[in-house]
């Protein structure tokens, strides 16, 4: 008998998933446009996706708080800098006749005990107080992320003496600590206040620098990298330390505005900067005792210094909520 022709063979179309091209992602995000007839909701331009840096920004851009507290910063570190743009005077000039008189015509804020404008010095205060904050943050987040990167890399003795080292500092309370410190060093300027608050704010930065680099050094790509031959140098700088400053970043944030107020403190207690350096802690202090008779004196300064230590915190959490993927 005849044997009957065999079926027809029919031949299905297959996507070829090439190395590179974007693999199975791409095939998804292909048929799912094709099915909806245009691309993924909130899938960004191109196709591509952001980087959690750009992912960042992105949100920051559009975020009002992020917004309102650069736009202070970027006025006081103008201010900062040039502070003749804003100010036409001089702060150390004074005149006894006009001793705790308030507000004039082209004098907005009155005059201090010793006649100096409060304008004046309120402008030319925010130097010394930028200059701390800044400078000690950079220190304090330089020598924190080192030691405790190299604490979490390493691991072994040097992390346990590090622990134990920091653990000391921590016990130091930070009013106290400036009492001691900075009353055996005349100088009164801003290297010796920089100096202390990055002697007790490393600790800080360092255990979150460590934290970090823990996590980052378990991850896949470290591994590879590691099989690859690269040495400990490449791992840290090039995989290891691009992952994990992120939370370093929040924290000197933060800490910025914390220190700024640290460094009034200590001015106002008499051990931090002295005269003749303009200081909001120093006039604040100056004006403590005259506050029923002239309570302008006080108030514009303490103002500038809480505006200030406010926008500073604001960009730190607003930092916090863009780099951190829990939040979203």
């Amino acid at each position: 008998m005849p044997e009957p022709d065999d079926p027809p063979v029919q031949h299905e179309a297959k996507s070829t998933i090439t190395p590179g091209g974007g693999g199975a992602m791409s095939l998804a995000t292909s048929d799912a446009e094709t099915l909806e007839g245009g691309p993924l909701p909130g899938a960004p331009a191109g196709g591509k996706a952001r980087s959690l840096w750009s992912d960042a920004w992105h949100d920051l851009r559009r975020n009002p708080v992020f917004v309102a507290s650069a736009l202070v910063i970027v006025f006081l570190v103008l201010i900062a800098v040039w502070p003749s743009l804003v100010a036409g005077g001089d702060p150390l000039s004074c005149d006894l006749a006009k001793a705790q008189d308030g507000p004039q015509s082209g004098h907005p804020f009155g005059f201090d005990a010793q006649g100096c404008d409060v304008f004046t010095r309120t402008v030319y205060g925010a130097r010394a107080s930028i200059t701390v904050g800044v400078c000690a943050t950079a220190g304090s987040a330089l020598l924190g992320s080192l030691l405790g990167g190299l604490a979490g890399y390493y691991g072994g003795w040097w992390d346990a003496l590090l622990s134990r080292l920091a653990d000391v500092f921590f016990g130091i309370p930070i009013i106290l600590g400036g009492l001691v410190f900075l009353s055996v060093v005349p100088s009164g300027s801003v290297w010796p206040v920089v100096g202390f608050i990055v002697l007790l704010g490393w600790p800080q930065v360092s255990r979150i620098a460590r934290g970090a680099v823990v996590g980052a050094k378990q991850h896949d790509y470290v591994q590879a990298a590691r099989a690859l031959g690269a040495g400990n140098a490449r791992l840290l700088l090039r995989h290891i330390a691009p992952n994990a400053v992120a939370p370093v970043i929040v924290v000197a944030t933060i800490a910025l505005g914390t220190y700024i107020a640290l460094e009034a403190t200590l001015s106002f207690v008499g051990v931090g900067l002295k005269p003749p350096t303009v200081s909001w802690g120093i006039d604040i202090s100056n004006a403590s005792t005259m506050i029923r008779n002239a309570p302008h004196m006080l108030l514009w300064p303490a103002a500038a210094l809480s505006i200030t230590v406010l926008a500073f915190i604001m960009l730190g959490d607003a930092v916090r909520d863009a780099l951190d993927p829990k939040l979203r």
